[in-house]
């Protein structure tokens, strides 16, 4: 190869690889700033470790992520756990319980598919009925990992919520009798603790027990169909953060105070900005308190006014979630013009 040959080889090599730096770095723009400030479209697309790690320093929570999500016997087994508060901020008092518990559920981790991922995506799908005739099913579909909330039914809505479940959180309340009608087969039941008798009722269930019919708001299944491999115990650690860092929710109230808690939709918000890499959300948000007949969910027919005594504050979660979209931690994905 002459000089001159090998000179004009090397430009053009320089040219390509100039080429790919720069649309790596465009892309790398668009997709932590926003670009333009338009309306993102809802794509999954995939940051780089870093990226959401610099994000979640810029979020100021003063704590590391922590992305193993689960109680595990061995947390309590052979030595002694410390817990300053009973639940839903901490296990205090439940120890027993939480023994009988783990000692029948034979994994406490996510599936290895998903934990061996180098970059993994996340939709958290909110209950709200704004994400009704969204049309946003097909792309929930695409991401590694979505989380739902409580029983909201997939079947007859998969057009507007996707038919993917990887982790569905609970509490016995708000648990389906037949867990296999609205998830996926691996689907894993997160039980969130809010207090001890939630964990009373899934050693009955999975003990065969004479079952406690007492409830919070209405009792829970008497027969529950979850099996126990799928079934994992969501550590208290995140709604202690969710309510002590994310909301400034008191975990101890003075007595003249209203006792607040997070809903399980902002907690599991905080749950994948822990886990995830790439966090984006579809489904939340309420209508103004004042239009108490307006349904809140994109099935069934409860109105605004059966979140008037609820025991969460609404507005500063409102808030909150919105300054996670203004720090580009969360991103909304948007419904199909």
């Amino acid at each position: 190869m002459t000089l001159k040959a090998a000179k004009t080889w090397f430009l053009r090599l320089l040219l390509v690889v100039l080429f790919f730096i720069c649309y790596y770095c465009s892309q790398f723009y668009f997709e932590s700033y926003g670009g333009s400030g338009k309306s993102p479209q809802p794509t999954v697309s995939l940051y780089h470790n870093y990226c959401l790690q610099r994000k979640w320093d810029n979020l100021k929570f003063n704590m590391s992520r922590k992305t193993e999500l689960f109680l595990k016997l061995k947390d309590f087994f052979w030595r002694k756990h410390l817990s300053a508060e009973a639940l839903p901020y901490d296990i205090k008092g439940s120890e027993l319980l939480l023994l009988k518990v783990l000692a029948v559920t034979s994994s406490y981790k996510m599936p290895a598919n998903i934990e061996s991922l180098d970059c993994r995506t996340c939709a958290v799908i909110g209950n709200s009925f704004s994400i009704k005739n969204s049309s946003l099913g097909e792309i929930i579909n695409k991401y590694d990992v979505v989380i739902r909330l409580n029983d909201a039914p997939v079947r007859g809505y998969e057009g507007d919520v996707g038919n993917k479940t990887t982790l569905r959180l609970f509490y016995p309340e708000s648990a389906s009798h037949n867990p296999d009608i609205h998830n996926d087969p691996d689907t894993l039941q997160v039980l969130v603790p809010f207090k001890q008798q939630d964990l009373r009722w899934l050693k009955e269930i999975l003990y065969d027990e004479k079952r406690v019919r007492k409830g919070f708001w209405k009792p829970p299944p008497q027969i529950w169909l979850g099996r126990a491999s799928r079934i994992r115990i969501l550590d208290p650690y995140f709604l202690r953060l969710t309510a002590s860092k994310l909301l400034q929710i008191p975990l101890q109230p003075c007595r003249q105070q209203k006792l607040v808690h997070p809903t399980t939709g902002i907690l599991a918000v905080f749950v994948a900005l822990n886990y995830c890499d790439v966090v984006h959300v579809a489904g939340f948000g309420y209508p103004e308190s004042r239009n108490e007949k307006h349904p809140i969910h994109y099935y069934g027919k409860e109105t605004m006014k059966s979140m008037k005594n609820s025991y969460h504050d609404l507005n500063q979660e409102a808030l909150m979630l919105k300054r996670l979209e203004d720090q580009g931690a969360i991103l909304y994905l948007h419904p199909h013009s």
